[in-house]
């Protein structure tokens, strides 16, 4: 076809050069058409297309584009065996291609065996009485730690309550005289502006002004005392002072917000920590639960001076011992437990390896332990 004619139909020329141009740079066009991208976009339609129409057909069957290690998968995939592989197969013959295929079956077969061998193992090591025994311990100590911040907080709220309480009457009082000091001292600025316009020929109304000014000045001047008591009272000095002292008392509400919506999450927190205790409490077989008691007392005193370390490093100066025993109990408690069985086995243990001790002692130091003690 002429140009003139692709002309008269609305033809436009392509390029003649659709993989470089003339200068060796690369057409962006047929870049993009033969890079990895556009590949896998094109694979991926190709498979959706595909697992519609295995779904539309009620075929319980589906494909994926991606590679193996896309997916995730760490097994090894076959190669294509092509229809003159196959076809040799069928005429008794052995393909290379498809011994290959053969063997990469056989040896995700053992994969897959061996991952199921190996899970298992981690599941028996989960489940083994000293991982559930250490389990059930670093959450006790974590709702301890929760119950001592709860206690922590309320101790803050008192001391916060009790400071509030005891500034709040006289910070109203103040801004209750200072309030009626500054009106006070509004109205003799109005009196002494009337007193001005007030005629001299006019002594009768000059004296009943001097008298009302006086009245206000005695009551500007008992304010002042009374405002003066009060800023004494606040442990203050000046107005600036009592200013600051009304900002904290602000700051101080603010921090009781911001404690109660903390202890709102640490009791969540704690509500989540006793349901997991409950689940791994449950866990071993109940003839199991004395060799679990026994694995607990041993790795108990370790996991006492972690917490210690830790309340310790969180609280610095404020941490008190007292309050972590109060905080031990409420949560064995929570979790149903009682301190006395775990203290009269840990007793019964001492006392077991006390006796194993003196059993596996030398006869000698037997006989002269005998002779000290005649």
């Amino acid at each position: 076809m002429t140009s003139s004619a692709a002309q008269e139909k609305g033809y436009d020329r392509i390029d003649k050069h659709p993989k470089s141009s003339r200068y060796g740079r690369q057409n962006p066009i047929s870049e993009q058409w033969n890079s990895d991208e556009q590949l896998c976009i094109w694979r991926a339609n190709w498979a959706d297309a595909v697992n519609k129409m295995l779904a539309r057909n009620q075929i319980n069957a589906t494909i994926d584009h991606r590679s193996f290690a896309d997916q995730g998968i760490t097994e090894q995939p076959t190669i294509h065996e092509g229809y003159i592989a196959q076809n040799m197969e069928k005429k008794g013959m052995i393909a290379d291609r498809c011994e290959i295929n053969r063997q990469i079956r056989a040896d995700n077969q053992m994969l897959r065996e061996l991952k199921t061998q190996v899970s298992k193992l981690a599941q028996a090591v989960k489940n083994s009485i000293p991982v559930i025994a250490e389990t059930m311990e670093t959450i006790r100590n974590h709702m301890i730690f929760t119950q001592y911040h709860l206690l922590h907080n309320e101790m803050q709220k008192e001391v916060i309550h009790d400071w509030m309480n005891h500034f709040n009457p006289i910070l109203n009082k103040y801004n209750t005289v200072k309030k009626k000091l500054k009106a006070k001292v509004t109205e003799r600025k109005e009196l002494n502006v009337k007193k001005e316009k007030t005629s001299i020929l006019n002594p009768i109304q000059h004296i009943k002004l001097n008298q009302q000014l006086t009245t206000v000045t005695e009551e500007i001047e008992e304010l002042k005392s009374r405002k003066e008591q009060l800023i004494f009272q606040a442990q203050c000095s000046t107005d600036k002072d009592m200013t600051n002292l009304s900002k904290k008392y602000d700051q101080m509400n603010n921090n009781l917000d911001i404690l109660d919506s903390q202890d709102i999450s640490l009791q969540k927190q704690l509500e989540k920590d006793a349901a997991a205790f409950r689940k791994e409490k449950f866990r071993p077989e109940p003839e199991q639960y004395t060799e679990l008691l026994d694995t607990r007392i041993q790795i108990r005193h370790d996991f006492c001076d972690k917490l210690i370390e830790r309340l310790k490093n969180t609280f610095g100066k404020h941490y008190d011992y007292h309050r972590r025993d109060i905080a031990a109990d409420a949560v064995d408690y929570l979790n149903v437990e009682d301190p006395d069985v775990f203290s009269n086995r840990a007793w019964e243990l001492e006392y077991q390896r006390k006796q194993e001790m003196r059993r596996n002692q030398p006869a000698q130091s037997k006989k002269k332990s005998f002779n000290i003690e005649l």
